[in-house]
Formats: structure tokens, C-alpha cells, sequence
């Protein structure tokens, strides 16, 4: 049975370390910051996150469930993502289980931290991963005005 996410104060000290280290650009490569408007405060929401990336699409998963950035991300529809000094405010479209599955997977084989949150293992098959697309919300990033329909699987 999959790990069930608590904002500790572990978890929260772990945030900080990131964002401290994202901001002088000692972050891993596909590390953001992602900031949304918050649904109920309208007050900016910034929390780290690892994208998976394939050539020049990119991916956000949720690997701890429908946490808070995710439900301001679909109020919102777009989020900025923020790495060093560089940011851009990006649209975000949920894919649905069978586009989100080859993404989690490849997810789940390059983030080791998050795997007790995850029934599927690295080298589970990808119908796993189609179970595990309800618990675990992805997203596709796409630039500013580009049109929702795009490419959504992993290569």
C-alpha cells in the first residue's frame, strides 16, 4: 500500500533546502519552483516540483495525490515555474489515465524519493501506471498561448 503525503515539518525543512538551492541555480535540471495563485486567497502558492522532460516537452506530476498546488493549478490553468533567476508562466493541461501512465512510470524510475507514495515500482507495466493515474494528477506544460491539444505520451 502506498505511503499517504503529510506536510511535515521534515517535508517543509526539505522545501526550503530546494528552494534555497533553486534560487543560485544548484538544483537539479528538471527542478522548478512552481507558483500559482491560490483558489480561496488569490495570494501566490510556491512549492518545488521535478518535471519529466522529453526533448522539449515537459511534464508535472503530482507524486503526493491531489495536494493544493494541484487544485489551484486547475482553478488557475496555468502556474509559473521558476528556475534560478529564470521564470515563465506556463498553461498546464490534465492528462487523462492512459496518456498520464507512460509519464508516471518514467517519473517513478528517476524520482526515488517519491516512490512509498506509489503502488507501482520502476518496472511495473504500464497498466500499473494507468491505475496509479487517479491518485497522481499529470499535467502538460505548454507555452504561454499555445493550444491545449498537444502531443501528451512519453517517447
Amino acid at each position: 500500500m502506498a505511503k499517504a503525503y503529510r506536510r511535515s515539518p521534515t517535508r517543509k525543512f526539505i522545501n526550503r533546502i530546494v528552494r534555497a538551492f533553486d534560487s543560485i541555480g544548484l538544483g537539479a535540471r528538471t527542478t522548478y519552483m512552481l507558483t500559482v495563485t491560490g483558489r480561496k486567497s488569490g495570494l501566490p502558492r510556491t512549492t518545488p516540483i521535478t518535471a519529466v522532460v522529453d526533448g522539449d516537452t515537459r511534464w508535472l506530476v503530482a507524486p503526493y495525490g491531489d495536494v493544493e498546488w494541484v487544485k489551484n493549478a486547475r482553478v488557475a490553468g496555468r502556474v509559473t515555474l521558476t528556475r534560478g533567476r529564470r521564470s515563465e508562466t506556463v498553461g498546464l493541461t490534465e492528462l487523462g489515465p492512459v496518456e498520464s501512465a507512460p509519464v508516471l512510470k518514467t517519473y517513478v524510475q528517476n524520482v526515488a524519493i517519491t516512490r512509498p507514495y506509489f503502488d507501482a515500482r520502476p518496472d511495473s507495466p504500464l497498466e500499473d501506471f494507468v491505475a496509479e493515474a487517479s491518485r497522481h494528477p499529470v499535467f502538460l506544460v505548454r507555452l504561454a498561448g499555445e493550444p491545449a491539444a498537444e502531443k501528451a505520451g512519453v517517447a
